[in-house]
């Protein structure tokens, strides 16, 4: 029995070590516009309002909907966005930096609240990634974007068409 418990040790380890990401269903992203941070709070806070509702995810195809403001505050956004086919609840953060009145920093922030995810085809991406789309704020002037699959779960296999 000594050893049974040995070699699960060994392998929770070694899957621990080779993991090329986070350990539980999640994605961190950094981004940088030519703007003041006001301006892109108030456009992420008016795409998930756009998107609460099912309307924009017909027969349960697509994740452009089922996003939940939950608070706001000066230098932060909490949210949800709930999977329109099994109603899999994400928590996301946006966190605003103290910048200029010409620059503005921002880190997202998306986690699974099942506990036991651990892959999730880039989903925890695509809940932060269609936001800042769907709002335009990828063409604001200067826009940057910054993660990898050691921050942000399966992002190299992403397909934020579907999720």
């Amino acid at each position: 029995m000594k050893g049974f418990y040995m070699f699960l040790a060994l392998v929770c380890f070694l899957a621990t070590c080779t993991q090329a990401g986070p350990l539980h269903a999640s994605c961190k992203i950094d981004w940088t516009w030519a703007v003041n941070c006001t301006v892109v709070k108030t456009t992420i806070v008016n795409q998930i309002h756009k998107w609460t509702t099912d309307d924009n995810c017909p027969d349960g195809d697509g994740e452009k909907c089922l996003y939940t403001l939950k608070e706001e505050t000066a230098d932060k956004i909490t949210a949800t966005h709930t999977t329109p086919k099994k109603h899999y609840v994400d928590d996301l953060t946006f966190t605003f930096g103290k910048n200029g009145s010409e620059i503005c920093n921002a880190q997202g922030y998306s986690t699974s609240e099942t506990w036991y995810a651990v892959l999730d085809y880039g989903t925890n991406y695509c809940n932060l990634h269609n936001l800042i789309t769907g709002s335009g704020l990828d063409k604001f002037p200067k826009f940057q974007e910054v993660t990898s699959d050691s921050v942000c779960t399966q992002y190299s296999s992403r397909n934020c068409d579907k999720y």
